[in-house]
């Protein structure tokens, strides 16, 4: 971030208070208010903190006007044409693309730590055998601070470099042994052979009674699915991952809460509501009817999958996504599934219709990801999970990069205090 000479000028009440504005290295300039409480006396207003940069960061870029995402730098569509997802990972955490050798050894650090502590079998037994996956790993991630005390320590580099790789490599392990768990299947343990992608479905479909190959295709989808959800810039859960970084807690307990966050319905769950809403239209020929019913001010049906908060004219993610749910619903053989029927025709008059044509709600990243999910296998409950394991190396970036930074300070948002004023206390007698 560097200051610009231009410079953002607020009178109140005759006195005028010059606030710097800052440059990044793209996007819109920032309004530094650093210093408007101290001189001023008054705090910004701004709920959601959709105006408001809290941190400096060099991670994930997004021009929702645009339609663009770049990781590092590098946009969306390229890293998933030609890119894996721990490529990404690697790119995400250093900064840089990373050398046939440095990738190898990347690649073989994560392998090497996909098995969890044994002890954290027995942790699952705590839980219910109906308990949603998300549930169980909110529980399991954040215990992971109570099995390696290594890796506790965010002053030593060395420790937060372990708990990054030890995260990335055991978020996917624990996703598959929470789906094992809720489905009351043996849990399947990681296999140094698969890649990352292959590994997890492995974990996932494999029963110690039979061979389970996965298909090189699902594979790729699925490798497709972590990476465009690697992360998105400053959202709800990454946030939180940052806010709760900010008191100096330890890695698991972070990522933990970034979990936790990420289970609500309008941030991680929007691919599952998706895919419920497709099943409540049932038919092609109810499509007009739920048309309609979008089109409806006053009616409260919501046409989920489409558009986005960020993306105001197409998400990147969307065009790489259909193409693999095009591939895997070849290879499995479901074209004239009736939801996939639904979906598609839903897309067509979405893509055409001037009223959404007009309003740019466009099919996003959910409208593709939960389709092709439910093809694989995984039912509704994982595709929350599955996008948490997909964003924790976002979060570690973004945590490691928070800890580093020296302008850091604890989380504290102001508030505007609509209750009541100063009053005395009245005895209980007398009330």
């Amino acid at each position: 971030m560097s200051a610009s000479k231009r410079t953002a000028t607020i009178t109140l009440d005759g006195k005028t208070i010059d606030l710097p504005v800052h440059h990044g290295t793209t996007g819109p300039d920032v309004v530094d208010i650093r210093k408007l409480y101290a001189e001023g006396d008054v705090f910004t207003f701004d709920p959601g903190f959709t105006s408001t940069a809290a941190c400096e960061s060099g991670i994930t870029y997004i021009d929702g006007d645009a339609g663009e995402l770049l990781y590092r730098g590098y946009p969306i569509e390229q890293l998933a044409e030609q890119s894996s997802h721990l490529e990404v990972c690697y790119l995400l955490l250093y900064g840089e693309l990373p050398t046939p050798a440095q990738l190898a050894d990347f690649e073989g650090r994560v392998t090497r730590h996909t098995m969890v502590h044994e002890q954290m079998h027995y942790f699952f037994r705590g839980f219910r055998r109906d308990s949603h996956p998300m549930a169980t790993m909110v529980g399991v991630v954040g215990a992971m601070s109570a099995f390696y005390h290594d890796s506790l320590d965010i002053n030593d580099p060395w420790q937060r470099e372990v708990a990054a790789i030890r995260m990335i490599a055991k978020l996917p392990t624990i996703a598959a042994m929470a789906y094992k768990y809720s489905i009351g299947q043996p849990f399947v343990y990681p296999k140094n052979s698969l890649d990352y992608a292959s590994n997890f479905l492995h974990m996932c479909f494999a029963v110690p009674c039979e061979e389970y190959v996965v298909k090189p295709a699902l594979a790729k989808a699925m490798d497709r699915i972590m990476m465009l959800h690697a992360d998105h810039e400053q959202n709800a859960s990454t946030s939180t991952v940052r806010l709760a970084g900010s008191s100096g807690a330890n890695p698991f307990a972070c990522i933990a809460a970034g979990i936790a966050c990420l289970w609500g319905p309008a941030h991680g769950g929007a691919n599952q509501a998706c895919l419920e809403m497709l099943r409540e239209i049932g038919t092609v020929d109810r499509i007009p009817e739920f048309i309609r019913r979008a089109k409806d001010k006053n009616d409260s049906f919501r046409l989920m999958g489409f558009g986005h908060r960020v993306y105001k004219n197409f998400d990147p993610r969307a065009k790489v996504m259909k193409e693999s749910a095009d591939e895997v619903l070849g290879l499995l053989g479901i074209e004239n599934n009736e939801t996939l029927k639904v979906a598609k025709e839903l897309e067509r008059i979405a893509l055409e219709d001037e009223y959404f044509v007009s309003k740019k709600l466009y099919p996003n990243v959910d409208f593709y990801s939960g389709i092709i999910l439910e093809a694989m296998g995984f039912p509704t409950s994982m595709f929350t999970p599955i996008f948490a394991l997909s964003r924790t190396v976002g979060w570690i970036s973004q945590w490691k990069e928070m800890i580093a930074d020296p302008a850091q300070k604890i989380g504290r948002p102001r508030q505007l205090y609509v209750g009541p004023t100063r009053r005395d206390y009245i005895a209980i007698g007398a009330r």
